[in-house]
């Protein structure tokens, strides 16, 4: 699905648990998309602190406020002209932002803080999120308008837990990864730790199995990863 989408301009919402690899997807569906030799500008919505995000995600002209750069400075979206914005945690984002936002989504333009132009944009934006974007509509918490505007394609990421099949592909993966990293020559995975790999619920997801898999790594002897290390 998410090749299929790549090659279209439509918005996409990756949807899932946190760690399934949201981000990963979004820049699989940039490279494969007609963007793919322009940029890939991700923006951590929750990672901006409110008073920050309008400057960092639409830019700002010279003596927007105080402390502001002389030339002003860019954002985000004009940063990803051309190419494709990514928004991860968007239902991080502080409430009135998201008006702005859709305007970008509508319009295709974007309004510098402090400024009086408006300059046209060609992105397209792929946005992620863990939560669920239609009971914050409810709570009142994410706009109805900006909802439907990336609802669009929803790609819902399924947890490790629900993809059995791939968890000892990604071990191996790791394990190899690993490896290159770290100067080890680990080949195989002994079969009580296969087996709790596989039991074992994930609650988060690949970035916890990466995460074990390197602590692993770190106290492994020889060619064998066991349930011990």
């Amino acid at each position: 699905l998410a090749a299929r989408i790549a090659t279209s301009n439509s918005t996409v919402l990756l949807t899932g648990e946190s760690g399934t690899g949201k981000e990963l997807f979004a820049q699989a569906i940039h490279g494969l998309s007609l963007r793919k030799n322009n940029p890939f500008v991700a923006v951590n919505c929750a990672a901006i602190p409110d008073e920050l995000f309008e400057s960092e995600l639409f830019g700002y002209e010279a003596g927007a406020f105080s402390g502001a750069k002389k030339d002003g400075k860019p954002g985000k979206i004009e940063l990803a002209q051309s190419g494709t914005l990514f928004l991860d945690e968007i239902s991080e984002l502080p409430y009135q932002a998201l008006g702005k936002l859709l305007r970008v989504l509508q319009e295709r333009e974007v309004e510098r803080l402090g400024g009086t132009g408006i300059k046209k944009v060609d992105i397209r934006i792929i946005a992620a999120t863990n939560r669920d974007l239609k009971m914050l509509v409810q709570e009142g918490k994410f706009r109805q308008d900006l909802y439907y505007r990336l609802y669009v394609f929803e790609l819902l990421i399924p947890s490790l837990r629900q993809r059995k099949e791939d968890i000892l592909n990604l071990a191996h993966y790791y394990i190899d990864y690993f490896n290159k990293k770290l100067g080890t020559e680990v080949k195989y995975i002994d079969s009580e730790l296969q087996e709790r790999l596989l039991k074992y619920d994930w609650p988060g997801n690949v970035r916890e199995l990466k995460a074990n898999i390197e602590r692993g790594m770190n106290m492994v002897l020889g060619d064998t990863l066991s349930l011990e290390d």
